[in-house]
């Protein structure tokens, strides 16, 4: 699937550098909607049937489901090609040439699977010409040993208190709702977080410079702020590729607020083939209209801790559409967390998530991931003494994780099933 991708966008890019006028924007479409099929009918298919039963259920039709695989990062190479032919098509980049390289883009190892969302202009240059140092090899593989701590020591360590709060329990009190959306939301940021940081890691290790994903989301003040630092290749990728066509913020507000919801119902929808995904979308679309509206001139005046507050609850809110399973386990967990299903203590048993090292995960990355922390600057004299510190501590965490990897079951990326 993957290489008949490349060989199919490959063909569709020459042809519109080759061509001038109305026929360049006939084959930007054709590109265009090849991609947008090829993920549709492989990663949609079931959703749009499985509703297309439940209205022809009253007349007794029954339309059957085909079973179909998602393939491993169609969703990622899907996007990084209509990227591609659309910068062609506005002349921000040549088409090239060169199958291998074009190859080499869009199967690029470190970020094929889970991103981040890289631009062709981004790796042009170094698709035929890169630079490795021994410098540069440890810079990147520092950089790979700590993503893999975030996603090994924290993510995972937090994973089973994830899943018994929300697969566990139907009737979920207000300290376990709680305690389940906060471990979801340390679990998502430091398995995404954790894989971007090792896929960038390990393009800096072979010679490639690949964008940053992430800026500490979690310190935002405000849901406008929070989707410029998280998964920033996403946020920026609809910003050019949808908003800004859809008329971005160039046609009144009315057409500004649309285009804002629009933008994020297909970030919802993008995600995955649920309902749950689409309200997801839809509950941040909502708030971006609400800021644009006004409330972001509110925040910018309140105390910093009071915008904190109020960013970490939307968001906290958005991730029970995200990580349930279906709608009604959704209104469940809200339930829980409005308090209607009692205070109480949680009921489900302390070795399906509560115990030390799950306890120390949420603490430690909630230190790391809730606030920005000034960077200290050593004196000059204390500089080597940092750095042999620095590299100990990075070997420790390798080591740790070799460990915690070779002594229990794989979790995979959360992202994977995107």
């Amino acid at each position: 699937m993957l290489l008949g991708s490349v060989a199919v966008n490959y063909r569709l890019a020459l042809a519109l550098d080759a061509r001038e006028g109305a026929e360049r924007r006939k084959i930007l479409i054709y590109g265009v909607v090849f991609n947008i099929a090829l993920l549709g009918v492989f990663k949609y298919t079931a959703f749009i049937l499985e509703n297309l039963d439940a209205l022809l259920e009253p007349f007794d039709i029954v339309v059957p489901i085909p079973r179909i695989s998602l393939p491993l990062g169609i969703s990622f190479y899907s996007f990084h090609a209509i990227s591609y032919i659309a910068d062609i098509y506005k002349g921000r980049v040549r088409a090239n040439r060169d199958p291998l390289q074009f190859t080499l883009y869009m199967t690029m190892f470190p970020q094929l699977v889970a991103g981040p969302i890289v631009r062709y202009s981004t790796v042009a240059r170094q698709l035929g010409e890169r630079r490795t140092t021994w410098g540069r090899f440890s810079a990147g593989a520092r950089l790979f040993a700590i993503g893999l701590a975030w996603k090994v020591l924290i993510a995972d360590e937090v994973a089973p208190l994830v899943m018994a709060v929300f697969d566990g329990t139907s009737n979920p009190t207000l300290l376990e709702s709680w305690l389940g959306v906060y471990a979801y939301a340390i679990q998502i940021y430091f398995d995404f977080g954790g894989y971007s940081a090792m896929a960038v890691g390990l393009g800096v290790m072979v010679g490639f410079t690949l964008p940053r994903n992430f800026r500490i989301p979690y310190a935002s003040l405000s849901i406008t702020d929070f989707w410029r630092r998280w998964h920033m290749s996403l946020s920026s990728w609809l910003r050019d590729y949808v908003y800004i066509t859809l008329g971005g913020n160039r046609l009144g507000a009315s057409r500004t607020y649309l285009n804002l919801w629009a933008v994020f119902l297909l970030c919802g929808l993008w995600h995955g083939a649920s309902w749950n995904f689409v309200i997801w979308g839809a509950h941040h679309g909502a708030f971006l209209v609400i800021e644009r509206m006004g409330l972001r001139r509110w925040l910018d005046r309140a105390p910093a801790g009071v915008a904190h507050l109020y960013t970490l609850l939307v968001v906290f809110f958005g991730w029970v559409w995200f990580r349930a399973e279906t709608f009604g386990g959704a209104i469940g967990m809200f339930q829980g967390m409005l308090g209607f299903n009692g205070l109480g203590r949680p009921s489900f048993p302390l070795e399906f998530g509560l115990y030390p090292l799950s306890v120390l995960a949420l603490v430690v990355g909630g230190i790391i991931g809730l606030w920005k922390w000034p960077r200290l600057r050593a004196m000059p004299i204390l500089r080597p003494v940092v750095a042999v510190f620095d590299y100990g501590m990075v070997a420790a965490l390798m080591v740790l994780c070799i460990i915690w990897v070779g002594g229990g079951p794989a979790t995979p990326f959360l992202y994977y099933r995107f």
